[in-house]
């Protein structure tokens, strides 16, 4: 295919893309002329490189497109939701030809007869017939272009120095809207100079080369951490540097913004809207969020599918959204955001909300669960009903649902990509569904763990905690329920898998519990359940390069990878809802609390959050979200440096920043502090929260890690001191929750004063 072609379909792509979400914002707003004519450039682009490329039939029909746009921007007719069906059924009609030049070469066989006589008639039919309307038509006839009006074009010669005179002279613009044009011109040319377009191919080779250069680092690192050579270890200090930015940066040319994927569903809720008679208006918030290119393909379909289903089953329609004194207007909101180095995508509206007795009984009435298992089941267990093949609580079989295909499809495709959905719904008031996904799944941060002798890595966004059991411990928190092990973990019991067993390294792993002297146990979250795997030893974290597995062991689901290890051996990936799969974990559903809960108990604990408590400067009691942190290390002392006005530590071939909290608080008590003062004094180590916030990461050394609990935290009041969101009741313990991007403020702030004194003092 010649690349004119190449280039003209992958424009042409692009500007339909954004053609979809422009036509139905259009609809909502039909006084936007900024929409409208870039509306109709798009199309006259696309029906003008029609021309030079010898492709009639498209051409054809971008020019019946053209002539219904340019009689709406000339004012001659009016949008009406008629005419905006027209516009986007020749949309389609582009798109489908587009298709068929890229696969053959040529625009195909079909002249779209029925389009363009619609299209026509649409231009013809709509013109108003007042009088002041005929003039206005008339006003407008001389603007329609030579080749309309079957004259031949003349020409004329260049004349570009005359033509922003006239234009001020005649006063069609002003001097300075005249010089801000040309000034936003010129900034555009230059913002196309600095971009390239490349194979998608090319950007898969650099990934894999990353990935490769990543392995050979810690190979290299691994070796130098047995080697005394001061210029070899720094050397080795500076390849792992540069390897990480590198990788960073190669991740980022594959980064694309979820608005590639947002801006098709205006588009889609508008066409499932009309089919179902509803009125729906559509939000999307953080259409800027990034992700890789292969991640977003993966969930296209899913959140199409979600989309379709929240307008086709959620919304009411305006008759029954009045009656039960909602607006007409039903409301679907689409917000995406970075959490804790993953993507949230969540998609609510304020429908009907998902009445779990139908649900239950459409489940019993085709069979997907038993009448025993109904009575024991939860609010929460009875939503992810809909997540299980073959279950629909449609009342008819349409274009749009109703076959039992869809929801368990789209958990299906979430999971393949190591996502999680989450479900919440209150009947009449609507239904939310959140989607957590990596951002990458090319190179992961991963916790290799062994057993048998044997090593395994372990995703780390599946990981919640990691527990050792010494002594006494083992026999009294691990216990047999009904012949299978669990673990009493704060008020909960979770179901334990031994690896070993599990994978057949070892049999009967969990009748060696007595003879044990500690054991280590590896929480994990598969869907909602939390549940233990105990494994041999549990090693260092560190980023992994993702291996496909070759066909023979892709059947095994307990495994999602290879990696290959620092000392050139391969480690399996585990998988880690396969686990649980393989166990029964998610079937029978064990992780439950030790004593039963009401319904309205367990409603509550789904809201709960996970939070480090730690102590404070002055003993206070403090908090931080566990998903805000990455790691909690223990530094020595002398491993402490000053860098400027900073103390610092050497933390993983980076330069990581500490922050004592008592330097930036405001204390409670009347005692002057000194803020030069380093921020461990004695021997004992530091203990210190690494978090990540806006990309930068930080050390806030705390005096003591109390403990890691489950709590609503509803109760607040507000924050008495800077550097505080608010405090809030955790464990029935008043606790301060602080706020990082304060902290990190504050801290700057401080550093710059110290400095302002010193040149003050010189």
């Amino acid at each position: 295919m010649d690349d004119l072609v190449k280039e003209f379909l992958v424009e042409s792509n692009e500007n339909l893309d954004r053609l979809d979400s422009e036509l139905v914002k259009l609809e909502s707003d039909p006084s936007s002329q900024e929409l409208l004519s870039s509306i109709f450039r798009t199309i006259h682009t696309i029906k003008g490189s029609c021309g030079f490329l010898g492709l009639g039939k498209l051409e054809r029909v971008a020019h019946a497109g053209e002539s219904l746009l340019s009689h709406l921007r000339d004012g001659k007719i009016t949008l009406t939701p008629e005419l905006t069906s027209g516009l986007l059924a020749m949309v389609d009609a582009i798109r489908t030809i587009l298709t068929e030049i890229q696969n053959t070469g040529q625009d195909g066989n079909e002249d779209y007869p029925d389009l363009i006589e619609n299209l026509t008639r649409l231009q013809q039919s709509r013109q108003t017939m007042s009088s002041e309307q005929q003039q206005h038509s008339v006003q407008y006839e001389s603007k329609e272009s030579p080749a309309e009006q079957g004259t031949a074009e003349p020409k004329f010669p260049p004349v570009p120095g005359k033509i922003g005179e006239l234009l001020v002279e005649r006063g069609f613009v002003s001097p300075e809207d005249l010089a801000s044009a040309l000034q936003e011109q010129a900034h555009s040319r230059d913002a196309t100079a600095e971009t390239i377009r490349v194979d998608v191919h090319l950007l898969d080779r650099l990934m894999n080369l990353v990935g490769e250069l990543v392995l050979t680092r810690n190979q290299i690192t691994q070796f130098s951490a047995r080697q005394s050579d001061p210029t070899f270890i720094s050397s080795t200090q500076h390849l792992n540097l540069l390897t990480s930015e590198l990788q960073e940066e190669v991740m980022k040319t594959r980064m694309q913004p979820i608005s590639n994927v947002f801006d098709k569903f205006p588009r889609v809720v508008r066409d499932v809207a009309i089919g179902c008679g509803k009125q729906v208006q559509i939000e999307m918030e953080g259409k800027e969020t990034e992700l890789d290119k292969s991640l977003l393909e993966a969930i296209k379909d899913p959140l199409t599918h979600i989309v379709r289903n929240s307008v086709d089953h959620g919304i009411e329609t305006p008759d029954q959204r009045v009656a039960r004194g909602k607006r007409p207007e039903g409301h679907l909101k689409l917000r995406a955001c970075h959490e804790g180095g993953q993507v949230v995508i969540e998609i609510s509206d304020d429908g009907a909300g998902i009445d779990t007795v139908r649900v239950k009984n459409k489940a019993l009435e085709r069979g997907l669960i038993t009448p025993q298992q109904a009575t024991h089941m939860s609010e929460r267990e009875l939503l992810n009903l809909i997540f299980l093949p073959g279950f629909s609580t449609a009342e008819k079989v349409t274009n749009l649902s109703g076959r039992g295909v869809g929801m368990d499809v789209v958990k299906t495709n979430i999971d393949r990509v190591n996502g999680s959905v989450d479900l919440q719904s209150t009947p009449g008031k609507g239904t939310m569904i959140k989607i957590k996904i990596p951002l990458t799944l090319a190179i992961v941060r991963a916790v290799i763990v062994q057993s048998a002798g044997k090593r395994f890595a372990i995703p780390q966004v599946s990981i919640q905690e990691l527990v050792r059991l010494d002594g006494d411990h083992v026999r009294m928190d691990v216990e047999l329920v009904h012949g299978v092990p669990v673990y009493r973990m704060r008020g909960r019991l979770l179901p334990l898998v031994y690896l070993t067993q599990e994978l057949g390294l070892r049999k009967d792993a969990h009748g060696e519990r007595e003879q044990e002297e500690a054991i280590n146990i590896v929480v994990l979250q598969a869907d909602d359940h939390l549940f233990g795997l105990v494994v041999d030893e549990i090693n260092d974290s560190e980023e992994i390069v993702v291996k496909p597995l070759s066909k023979q062991l892709r059947g095994i689901k307990v495994f999602a990878g290879a990696t290959i290890m620092g000392d050139g051996r391969v480690a399996l990936i585990l998988d880690v809802v396969g686990l649980a799969q393989g166990a029964s974990i998610l079937a029978e559903v064990r992780d439950r609390a030790v004593t039963e809960k009401p319904v309205e108990s367990l409603e509550k604990e789904a809201e709960k959050q996970t939070f480090l408590l730690f102590a404070g400067p002055d003993d206070a009691r403090m908090a931080l979200p566990l998903d805000t942190l990455a790691r909690l290390e223990e530094f020595p002392a002398s491993q402490v440096e000053k860098s400027g006005e900073e103390w610092v530590v050497q933390y993983r071939g980076k330069i990581l920043p500490l922050i004592r909290l008592e330097s930036v608080l405001e204390e409670r008590r009347r005692r002057p502090r000194n803020a030069e003062r380093k921020p461990q004094s004695d021997t004992s180590p530091m203990q210190v929260l690494v978090c990540h916030d806006e990309g930068q990461t930080i050390g806030l050394v705390v005096d003591q890690i109390l403990d890691i609990v489950e709590d609503r935290a509803d109760v607040k009041s507000p924050a008495t001191r800077a550097g505080i969101q608010y405090a809030v009741v955790i464990n029935e313990h008043v606790t301060e929750l602080l706020d990082i991007p304060a902290i990190k403020r504050i801290s700057k702030e401080s550093c710059g004063v110290q400095i302002e004194r010193a040149e003050v003092s010189n």
